[in-house]
């Protein structure tokens, strides 16, 4: 019996940081197979194929370029063959297109796979909130867990010290993952609560947004401190409000929590796109489309889901900053409402 057997399902900027690790700890240890597949959308560069260039150079050239991969890391563009035999699922795709990728998936992945979401964002289902997580473990019925923290992906490949966070409510799936995961400048801990963890991953995008907005109108880091802060008791309260299980405020203090949240306001492309916003009166899509090299942006997508999350239960006068920032990039309010709303929030009454 060999070891369990890795793939990475997409190849962005972060599936291919997270490629370039798991790669390399699958090579060296006996718990994994020696070859990793990473699934990628299949599209051209320079008259090539991506994955031919991937798998010739071992260099996503398109969405992490001057990276190496190591040579076990093998592009496949066909999804069920990327998965075939899979044990462990990675899953890095925009959130936007998980239901279509585990919809394809559905009834060709192992039943005692375990799957674990890098992907950053919430959907609304009809009770409400549902996680990228609780998606894939519908679709597919498959164990989950998560994997969030503060890792821009391009300081992850370049191997800068950083942390993250697993939430995994099985300890002994949660040893194997950190096992997958840890280097020596990409130190893991594992929490149990995943939802918890999931859910710091996706609105941290949000606040990102309002950071941006306030970069943009020339405010300083006095003003985005606060942001952070009451976007951080924001996420808080809705963690407290919507998670089936337990919240505790010791995991807000894990890399999941504040640390995401600080990297994503003071680096990361929610707060670009969002200064550009504020500085050019151009779209969100527009922007997106000019800055982000065919990335996608979750901030914006994630407040319209929140929002209407919100609504539905009646508590938008609760969130103040998440409301803003839906309604400066939706409803075409102006963007200085996000001092408004900072000048006015709950927190100070």
């Amino acid at each position: 019996m060999g070891g369990k057997k890795v793939c990475i399902v997409g190849s962005g900027n972060w599936g291919s940081a997270i490629a370039k690790i798991a790669g390399s700890n699958a090579a060296r240890l006996s718990t994994f197979e020696n070859q990793v597949n990473m699934w990628v959308l299949e599209e051209e560069v320079g008259g090539q194929r991506l994955t031919d260039i991937i798998n010739t150079e071992h260099e996503n050239v398109k969405y992490l370029p001057g990276h190496k991969l190591p040579p076990n890391v093998v592009a496949e563009p066909d999804l069920l063959k990327a998965c075939a035999g899979a044990d462990i699922l990675l899953f890095v795709v925009p959130h936007q297109f998980i239901g279509k990728v585990c919809d394809q998936l559905k009834g060709h992945v192992k039943k005692d796979a375990v799957g674990v979401s890098l992907i950053k964002g919430v959907d609304e289902g009809p009770g409400g909130l549902r996680l990228i997580s609780d998606i894939i473990h519908e679709k597919l019925g498959i164990e989950m867990s998560v994997l969030m923290g503060a890792n821009i992906a391009s300081e992850v490949a370049e191997e800068k010290f950083c942390e993250t966070t697993i939430g995994c409510k099985n300890m002994q799936h949660g040893r194997t993952l950190k096992e997958l995961m840890q280097t020596p400048n990409f130190r893991v801990t594992v929490v149990q609560e995943a939802d918890t963890v999931e859910i710091c991953g996706a609105l941290k995008n949000i606040v990102a947004v309002g950071a941006g907005f306030c970069d943009g109108l020339g405010y300083g880091d006095n003003t985005k401190a606060a942001v952070i802060r009451l976007g951080l008791m924001e996420m808080i309260g809705f963690a407290k409000l919507f998670c089936k299980g337990p919240v505790t405020s010791s995991t807000f203090l894990e890399s999941c929590g504040v640390a995401d949240l600080i990297t994503t306001c003071y680096g990361g492309r929610n707060r670009k796109v969002a200064e550009a916003f504020a500085k050019t009166g151009k779209s969100i899509e527009q922007l997106e489309k000019e800055m982000l090299n065919g990335q996608k942006l979750q901030g914006p997508q994630t407040s319209a889901e929140l929002h209407r999350i919100l609504k539905s239960k009646n508590v938008v006068e609760k969130f103040p900053l998440f409301t803003a920032v839906y309604r400066i990039c939706y409803e075409g309010k102006p963007v200085t409402d996000v001092i408004t709303c900072l000048q006015n929030h709950p927190e100070h009454m």
